[in-house]
């Protein structure tokens, strides 16, 4: 008989963690060794408990699931860490997946598909809804952002005027509508409006 898959579950939710914990532990071939709420938690419980699969969600305290999972990877390259998590913005998928996440599910799935996502991560695998997966592809298609294109995109979102967000970055104000233009293209809009609606969509701004 082959060893148990091991399994560490982080989430900053009491009930979630009990959720998982339920789930997982209904098939004798997977045993749920230890549970953290937080970055430090994690890294803790993982040198402590030596998982197989870390079930990671994004929004932890300490520094947050893609940090967590960055950090597992490094220490422990043989953990598989598959998401599970309720946000699923292109760039949350992304920057999980540049961490080295294995997989990424959302929550409120069937105890069944977190089972079969369990042993596909574990056997090497990773798993991605379909949809999301689309999502992934075409956020990878997608050329990146510059960093102070980010800068003005998040004060777009906030609401900021030309103005005000030359003023707060301490650029000029031709340079606010050049970077503007620049990052409309590379969302594929036309307006502050839609590129506002684009980042919370895609996770690239969060409110």
């Amino acid at each position: 008989m082959s060893d148990p898959i091991r399994i560490l579950i982080v989430d900053d939710h009491l009930a979630l963690r009990i959720g998982l914990a339920a789930m997982a532990s209904s098939q004798a071939h997977i045993h749920v060794v230890g549970e953290a709420a937080d970055n430090a938690g994690a890294l803790a419980a993982c040198a402590e408990h030596q998982p197989n699969v870390v079930l990671m969600d994004l929004r932890i305290p300490g520094g947050g699931g893609v940090e967590a999972t960055l950090a597992i990877r490094q220490r422990w390259p043989s953990v598989r860490v598959l998401i599970i998590t309720t946000f699923d913005g292109d760039e949350d998928i992304h920057r999980a997946i540049e961490a080295g996440a294995s997989g990424y599910l959302l929550k409120g799935l069937s105890s069944a598909e977190l089972i079969r996502a369990i042993e596909k991560v574990h056997r090497g695998g990773t798993v991605m809804p379909p949809d999301v997966a689309a999502r992934f592809r075409q956020r990878e298609l997608r050329k990146d952002l510059s960093p102070r294109e980010l800068e003005v995109l998040g004060l777009i979102v906030a609401g900021r005027s030309n103005k005000e967000i030359a003023q707060q970055l301490r650029i000029g104000e031709e340079s606010v509508k050049t970077h503007s233009k620049s990052l409309f293209s590379k969302l594929g809009v036309a307006d502050r409006t839609q590129a506002a609606i684009e980042a919370i969509r895609h996770g690239i701004v969060h409110l």
